[in-house]
């Protein structure tokens, strides 16, 4: 079996679901391809989501051409650095850049909001904090980046989606300080039982990736038991966080089956109860 391989089609859900996180302009299929596979399982709406300028752009027209694709837009947490300060040791493996300082920060946010005013894009996102790959010195940048997609998202009525990665207490701090927007959503959820139950005190959605099937993600599987099933959302994060059994090989949103039945079976629901709720849900998360 090659690690390459895209995985066989699951059993198609009896109930709709949405993929509320994809990339698919990272995936091998056709965008046709990607969402005539996803339709086939019963995976019926996917929300695409940017990570820079021209992924954001990409998004919106993707959305704008396909009505069951809707749009998030951001710079990643790990963008907002690399713009200011460039990339000269390859710290974010995406190859050399020069810095452009605060004014080309400020450019691209600017590049942003216009977007998210658009009707078909229907988050601010992904964007957030991320400590895992950005060192100390881009942590200013990242935050402000931060602070301004909130202020985006609050001004034109779109959810805010956020990466958090190893960076929980400061996300849910600044989410405080500043005054999260109406809906907030915790995209790839990773925080532990405790932190979801202060998320579902402030409402914010919890969505859930492949990773929560991965042997070693009991913290991950225990946030899932005690949030909310009102609060709850799944995604692919495709290409990444492919669902066990194929961990490793390429994600894609048809495989939102496998990772639904898993979370089905940590809340004690049947597949098509939750199935229901996180249709509805994320219809109601990103107001579509």
């Amino acid at each position: 079996m090659s690690r390459t391989e895209a995985p066989p089609l699951p059993e198609p859900l009896r109930v709709p679901v949405a993929d509320s996180h994809t990339h698919l302009d990272m995936q091998d299929a056709t965008v046709e391809e990607g969402l005539a596979r996803a339709a086939a399982v019963n995976v019926t709406t996917v929300v695409q989501v940017g990570c820079d300028v021209a992924g954001s752009r990409w998004a919106a027209e993707t959305a704008a051409a396909h009505p069951n694709v809707h749009a998030a837009v951001a710079l990643h947490p790990n963008e907002a650095p690399r713009i200011v300060h460039g990339d000269p040791d390859g710290w974010s493996r995406q190859g050399a850049r020069e810095g452009g300082g605060q004014a080309a920060l400020h450019e691209a946010l600017a590049e942003i909001d216009a977007l998210a005013a658009l009707d078909h894009v229907r988050g601010v996102g992904e964007t957030g904090l991320d400590c895992f790959r950005t060192g100390p010195e881009g942590m200013a940048a990242q935050e402000e980046s931060f602070r301004a997609h909130i202020e985006i998202a609050k001004r034109h009525g779109k959810a805010l989606v956020i990466h958090d990665r190893e960076a929980h207490a400061d996300v849910l701090r600044i989410l405080a300080d500043a005054g999260a927007p109406e809906r907030t959503v915790f995209h790839c959820y990773s925080g532990d039982a405790d932190m979801a139950r202060i998320c579902a005190d402030a409402g914010y959605f919890m969505s859930f990736a492949g990773n929560v099937t991965f042997k070693n993600a009991q913290p991950l599987r225990d946030a899932l038991a005690v949030a909310p099933t009102e609060l709850v959302l799944v995604e692919t994060d495709a290409p990444f966080l492919t669902p066990a059994p194929y961990r490793g090989r390429p994600n894609a949103p048809y495989l939102i089956p496998v990772t639904l039945r898993a979370m089905a079976a940590v809340k004690g629901l049947d597949e098509d109860t939750l199935a229901s709720a996180v249709f509805d849900n994320t219809a109601r998360a990103f107001d579509y």
